[in-house]
Protein backbone atom coordinates (compact mmCIF):
# COMPACT_ATOMS: atom_id res chain seq x y z
CA UNK A 1 0.00 0.00 0.00
CA UNK A 2 1.10 3.52 -0.66
CA UNK A 3 0.32 6.93 0.75
CA UNK A 4 -0.25 10.33 -1.03
CA UNK A 5 3.03 12.02 -1.32
CA UNK A 6 1.53 15.15 -0.12
CA UNK A 7 3.30 15.29 3.12
CA UNK A 8 4.67 17.54 6.35
CA UNK A 9 7.45 17.81 8.89
CA UNK A 10 6.96 16.92 12.37
CA UNK A 11 7.49 20.54 13.14
CA UNK A 12 4.81 22.04 10.94
CA UNK A 13 2.17 19.48 11.18
CA UNK A 14 -1.65 20.49 10.57
CA UNK A 15 -3.98 17.50 10.66
CA UNK A 16 -7.40 17.76 8.83
CA UNK A 17 -9.81 16.51 10.84
CA UNK A 18 -13.32 16.92 11.32
CA UNK A 19 -14.74 19.33 15.07
CA UNK A 20 -12.68 18.15 17.30
CA UNK A 21 -9.30 17.45 18.38
CA UNK A 22 -8.57 13.84 18.35
CA UNK A 23 -8.22 11.85 21.32
CA UNK A 24 -4.96 9.68 22.39
CA UNK A 25 -6.66 6.73 23.06
CA UNK A 26 -6.09 4.02 25.81
CA UNK A 27 -7.81 1.48 24.42
CA UNK A 28 -8.84 2.48 20.58
CA UNK A 29 -11.32 -0.25 19.91
CA UNK A 30 -13.40 1.07 22.73
CA UNK A 31 -14.18 4.69 21.53
CA UNK A 32 -17.15 5.12 20.01
CA UNK A 33 -18.05 5.70 16.28
CA UNK A 34 -17.18 8.23 15.00
CA UNK A 35 -14.37 8.95 17.54
CA UNK A 36 -11.28 10.80 16.15
CA UNK A 37 -8.54 9.07 17.94
CA UNK A 38 -4.56 9.07 17.71
CA UNK A 39 -2.67 5.47 18.21
CA UNK A 40 0.95 4.50 18.33
CA UNK A 41 2.10 0.95 17.26
CA UNK A 42 3.55 -1.04 14.77
CA UNK A 43 2.74 -2.40 11.26
CA UNK A 44 2.07 -5.97 11.24
CA UNK A 45 0.64 -6.84 7.36
CA UNK A 46 0.17 -4.18 4.69
CA UNK A 47 -2.16 -5.29 1.91
CA UNK A 48 -3.73 -2.82 -0.66
CA UNK A 49 -5.88 -0.38 1.30
CA UNK A 50 -5.39 -1.16 4.46
CA UNK A 51 -2.99 -2.90 7.28
CA UNK A 52 -2.90 -4.07 11.04
CA UNK A 53 -1.80 -2.36 13.51
CA UNK A 54 -0.35 -3.77 16.95
CA UNK A 55 -1.22 -1.30 19.73
CA UNK A 56 0.75 -3.44 21.95
CA UNK A 57 -2.90 -4.57 23.50
CA UNK A 58 -4.16 -5.70 20.74
CA UNK A 59 -4.80 -5.68 16.56
CA UNK A 60 -6.46 -3.07 14.18
CA UNK A 61 -7.47 -3.29 10.73
CA UNK A 62 -6.26 1.12 9.41
CA UNK A 63 -8.22 1.94 6.12
CA UNK A 64 -6.60 4.45 3.74
CA UNK A 65 -9.30 4.79 1.43
CA UNK A 66 -7.10 6.54 -1.46
CA UNK A 67 -7.63 5.41 -5.07
CA UNK A 68 -5.04 8.27 -6.33
CA UNK A 69 -2.29 7.19 -4.11
CA UNK A 70 1.18 8.38 -6.20
CA UNK A 71 3.05 6.17 -7.55
CA UNK A 72 6.33 7.91 -5.81
CA UNK A 73 4.82 7.28 -2.56
CA UNK A 74 6.27 5.54 0.64
CA UNK A 75 5.20 2.01 0.90
CA UNK A 76 4.69 0.68 4.26
CA UNK A 77 6.42 -2.67 5.22
CA UNK A 78 5.69 -5.08 8.51
CA UNK A 79 8.01 -3.47 11.47
CA UNK A 80 7.32 -0.16 10.52
CA UNK A 81 6.30 2.17 13.74
CA UNK A 82 3.86 4.44 13.15
CA UNK A 83 1.29 6.67 14.47
CA UNK A 84 -1.97 6.61 12.93
CA UNK A 85 -4.76 9.36 13.51
CA UNK A 86 -8.35 9.00 12.20
CA UNK A 87 -12.31 7.83 12.69
CA UNK A 88 -13.67 4.82 14.28
CA UNK A 89 -15.70 3.32 11.12
CA UNK A 90 -17.84 0.95 13.30
CA UNK A 91 -19.61 -0.40 9.74
CA UNK A 92 -22.56 -2.82 10.78
CA UNK A 93 -21.07 -6.05 7.89
CA UNK A 94 -17.70 -5.34 8.54
CA UNK A 95 -14.85 -5.13 11.50
CA UNK A 96 -14.37 -2.45 13.77
CA UNK A 97 -11.49 -0.37 12.05
CA UNK A 98 -9.69 3.16 12.26
CA UNK A 99 -10.09 5.11 8.61
CA UNK A 100 -7.29 7.02 8.71
CA UNK A 101 -6.32 10.60 7.83
CA UNK A 102 -2.47 10.51 8.81
CA UNK A 103 -0.15 8.08 9.51
CA UNK A 104 3.60 9.44 10.93
CA UNK A 105 6.16 6.99 9.80
CA UNK A 106 9.14 7.06 12.60
CA UNK A 107 11.92 6.17 10.21
CA UNK A 108 11.34 8.71 8.21
CA UNK A 109 10.04 11.21 10.36
CA UNK A 110 7.21 11.81 7.80
CA UNK A 111 3.81 12.34 8.17
CA UNK A 112 1.24 11.13 4.95
CA UNK A 113 -1.99 11.62 4.26
CA UNK A 114 -4.84 9.78 3.08
CA UNK A 115 -8.00 11.86 0.91
CA UNK A 116 -10.50 9.49 2.87
CA UNK A 117 -11.46 13.36 4.79
CA UNK A 118 -11.85 14.92 1.96
CA UNK A 119 -15.50 13.77 1.74
CA UNK A 120 -15.78 15.89 5.56
CA UNK A 121 -16.22 18.87 6.38
CA UNK A 122 -12.67 19.76 7.71
CA UNK A 123 -10.72 22.00 10.01
CA UNK A 124 -7.19 22.12 10.93
CA UNK A 125 -6.45 21.52 14.14
CA UNK A 126 -2.61 20.98 15.16
CA UNK A 127 -1.48 17.48 16.62
CA UNK A 128 1.96 16.28 17.32
CA UNK A 129 3.44 13.45 17.81
CA UNK A 130 5.94 12.42 20.63
CA UNK A 131 9.00 10.29 19.61
CA UNK A 132 10.53 8.02 19.44
CA UNK A 133 7.30 5.95 19.30
CA UNK A 134 6.76 3.89 21.84
CA UNK A 135 4.69 1.33 21.37
CA UNK A 136 1.13 1.07 23.97
CA UNK A 137 1.86 4.41 24.60
CA UNK A 138 -0.62 6.68 25.49
CA UNK A 139 -1.18 10.27 25.86
CA UNK A 140 -4.17 12.23 27.53
CA UNK A 141 -4.94 15.94 28.34
CA UNK A 142 -7.37 16.77 30.92
CA UNK A 143 -7.99 18.65 34.62
CA UNK A 144 -6.89 17.05 37.59
CA UNK A 145 -9.45 16.03 40.01
CA UNK A 146 -7.98 14.39 42.79
CA UNK A 147 -4.68 14.35 44.21
CA UNK A 148 -2.75 11.59 46.46
CA UNK A 149 0.60 11.07 47.58
CA UNK A 150 1.49 8.72 44.46
CA UNK A 151 -1.76 9.17 42.18
CA UNK A 152 -4.02 11.69 40.81
CA UNK A 153 -7.25 11.73 38.89
CA UNK A 154 -7.66 13.42 35.19
CA UNK A 155 -10.94 14.37 33.53
CA UNK A 156 -10.37 14.12 29.90
CA UNK A 157 -13.92 15.30 29.17
CA UNK A 158 -15.08 11.79 28.46
CA UNK A 159 -13.80 9.69 31.37
CA UNK A 160 -11.49 10.13 34.04
CA UNK A 161 -7.98 8.86 33.94
CA UNK A 162 -5.83 7.81 37.27
CA UNK A 163 -2.13 8.76 37.04
CA UNK A 164 0.17 6.77 38.81
CA UNK A 165 3.93 8.37 39.27
CA UNK A 166 5.98 6.09 40.98
CA UNK A 167 7.84 5.19 37.59
CA UNK A 168 8.64 8.77 37.08
CA UNK A 169 11.95 9.96 38.13
CA UNK A 170 10.70 12.80 40.40
CA UNK A 171 7.66 13.26 41.82
CA UNK A 172 5.51 16.13 40.77
CA UNK A 173 2.69 15.78 43.70
CA UNK A 174 4.92 16.73 46.52
CA UNK A 175 6.29 19.69 47.64
CA UNK A 176 10.34 19.33 46.33
CA UNK A 177 11.06 20.83 43.14
CA UNK A 178 9.64 23.53 40.79
CA UNK A 179 6.51 21.44 39.29
CA UNK A 180 3.23 20.18 41.97
CA UNK A 181 0.55 18.92 40.39
CA UNK A 182 -2.91 20.31 41.88
CA UNK A 183 -6.19 20.25 41.57
CA UNK A 184 -7.95 22.25 38.51
CA UNK A 185 -4.50 22.29 36.92
CA UNK A 186 -4.73 21.09 33.07
CA UNK A 187 -2.25 18.83 32.45
CA UNK A 188 -0.72 16.56 29.38
CA UNK A 189 0.20 13.22 31.06
CA UNK A 190 2.79 10.32 28.53
CA UNK A 191 2.50 6.92 29.54
CA UNK A 192 1.64 3.30 29.53
CA UNK A 193 -2.05 1.84 30.49
CA UNK A 194 -1.37 -1.05 33.40
CA UNK A 195 -4.12 -3.25 34.68
CA UNK A 196 -4.02 -2.81 38.49
CA UNK A 197 -4.71 -6.35 39.88
CA UNK A 198 -7.26 -4.42 42.66
CA UNK A 199 -7.49 -0.91 41.39
CA UNK A 200 -8.44 -1.33 37.65
CA UNK A 201 -7.30 0.38 35.10
CA UNK A 202 -4.36 3.18 35.37
CA UNK A 203 -1.73 5.41 33.37
CA UNK A 204 1.63 4.95 34.55
CA UNK A 205 3.19 8.06 34.05
CA UNK A 206 6.75 8.92 32.06
CA UNK A 207 6.04 12.79 31.98
CA UNK A 208 3.26 14.81 32.88
CA UNK A 209 3.19 18.33 31.60
CA UNK A 210 0.98 21.49 32.97
CA UNK A 211 -0.31 23.03 30.80
CA UNK A 212 -2.24 25.56 32.66
CA UNK A 213 -2.45 25.95 36.74
CA UNK A 214 -5.65 25.95 38.48
CA UNK A 215 -7.93 29.34 38.60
Amino acid sequence: MRFNAKMMTKSALALTLTGATAVWAADPLAEPDDSWISVSGTVETVSNDSFVLDYGEGMMTVEMDDGDRDADGYKLVSGDKVTVSGRIDDDLFETRTIEASSVYVENIGTYFYASAVDEEDVNEVLVDVDTPIVISATTVQGVVTDVNSEEFTVDTGLRSVRVEVDEMSYNPLDDKGYQKIEIGDRVSVTGQMDDDLFEGRELVADSVVTLSGAS
